[in-house]
């Protein structure tokens, strides 16, 4: 199994620059929300290893919601090169140089602390920001493993087709059989898994043993201090300002305009942590929680009960007094919020009640995102338009990949009963 990593790069932007840097990604773009992955600035699709990618600038136009006495003077603004790979994210950004450094460096050239003569993958490595939590739908599923059994559903369902008439009579079983032998001929290929890398494993077992390790040195603690720390919290949420104000037309159209033009799209939102190391210190906590679980229980299909994901992530920034989120998602931006609301909205609430402007909640878990049009408006007020959004595999849904991967194995199966079969052909 090869598993996936992420890379973000931020760097602040010259502010005489900002325009100028607009223009540049938008001539990575086909149209508006659709980009050309061979475009010579940056050519997406030679990075074979490539799930995902995006340049987004981050201008937070939410700054004078914070309160008065926690001013943001002269905030910079980000530009920002993301995104999530199949093993390690060094690598990939070492390709990436290789593949397209002049155009990186036209890119960073609009960057306060880049300069002509710059050690580009020095550069790259001293900008690298690590999220606080990130979120994989299904970890070892790589971008050649995700195209080749696209090809074989292709395949297998054209086949099926032409041999309608033939098999009309025949059982499941012998039409799966069919199926296999002409596979077996004609193909397409199926690359084997290759062994799950040592350093990860270890990576990764250190850092459950590290999470799980300290499970019975805080539960004393965090039971002892519980008390306290609800009445903390209940009186923050009660006196907290709620500022909700509804996001501009002319917002909401910039960033329809780069919406659904794939079943799959991206969202990018920006805003500040509320004020003081109590809610800070919350949502850290909470943060090595999640990803606790996310690394326990959620490596395959879904986050809680929401399966439209792709790749996740949190990442602070400006010494953690902002959060930026970035996700990879099916469907419409109107399903993807009745998703968390209808199913995760406790989840959503533990993170980002912590955030100004988010709806008033009930001791973490309640109100907040439940309070629908709150909610709604305050994750169009804090998302950004995304410059620049790539996706290795167009119109293939985080669901279309887990049927994908079951009609491979079964395809490998050694033997299928008749009820076995007639599933998976059903798959087909």
């Amino acid at each position: 199994m090869t598993p996936q990593a992420n890379f973000m790069v931020v760097a602040a932007i010259r502010p005489e620059r900002e325009e100028a840097l607009r223009a540049l990604l938008a001539t990575m773009n086909r149209r508006p929300g659709v980009v050309d992955p061979e475009n010579p600035l940056f050519p997406f699709r030679r990075l074979e290893r490539l799930h995902v990618a995006r340049f987004v600038i981050l201008k937070d136009e939410t700054l004078r919601d914070r309160p008065p006495d926690d001013p943001f003077p002269d905030p910079p603004i980000w530009l920002a090169f993301l995104g999530d790979c199949d093993g390690e994210a060094g690598a990939l950004l070492e390709q990436a140089v290789t593949e397209a450094g002049d155009g990186l460096r036209r890119i960073f050239s609009h960057c306060a602390d880049f300069s002509a003569d710059a050690d580009l993958p020095r550069w790259l490595r001293a900008h690298s920001v690590a999220p606080a939590a990130q979120y994989v739908n299904w970890v070892g599923r790589t971008v050649r493993q995700i195209c080749e059994e696209a090809a074989l559903h292709q395949s297998l369902s054209t086949q099926l087709a032409q041999d309608a008439a033939a098999t009309a009579d025949q059982s499941s079983s012998a039409v799966r059989e069919r199926l296999v032998a002409e596979w077996r001929a004609k193909g397409p290929p199926l690359t084997a898994q290759p062994p799950t890398p040592l350093r990860w494993r270890l990576r990764r077992l250190l850092a459950l043993i590290g999470g799980l390790s300290m499970v019975p040195v805080l539960l004393p603690l965090s039971l002892l201090m519980a008390p306290f720390f609800l009445c903390r919290l209940r009186w923050r949420e009660v006196t907290d300002p709620v500022i909700t104000p509804r996001p501009t037309p002319q917002h909401v159209a910039s960033l329809a305009v780069l919406e659904d033009h794939d079943v799959t799209n991206q969202f990018s939102a920006f805003g500040s942590v509320k004020p003081g190391c109590f809610r800070l210190c919350t949502l850290i906590a909470i943060f090595r929680l999640l990803q606790l679980g996310i690394d326990l229980f959620y490596t395959r299909g879904r986050l809680a009960r929401v399966g439209t994901i792709h790749f996740a992530r949190w990442v602070f920034l400006d010494r953690k007094r902002r959060l930026l989120f970035a996700s990879n998602y099916d469907g419409s931006l109107d399903s993807y919020m009745d998703d968390f609301i209808n199913k995760v909205a406790y989840g959503l609430n533990l993170v980002f009640s912590n955030g100004i402007g988010w709806p008033r909640t009930s001791y973490l878990l309640c109100g907040g995102a439940k309070r629908e049009l709150e909610f709604k408006s305050y994750l169009r007020r804090h998302q950004l338009p995304t410059q620049v959004w790539y996706k290795a595999y167009p119109g293939l849904t985080a669901a279309d990949l887990a049927r994908n991967t079951m009609i491979r194995e079964g395809l490998e199966a050694a033997r299928m009963s008749e009820a076995e079969a007639r599933r998976w052909l059903a798959l087909i």
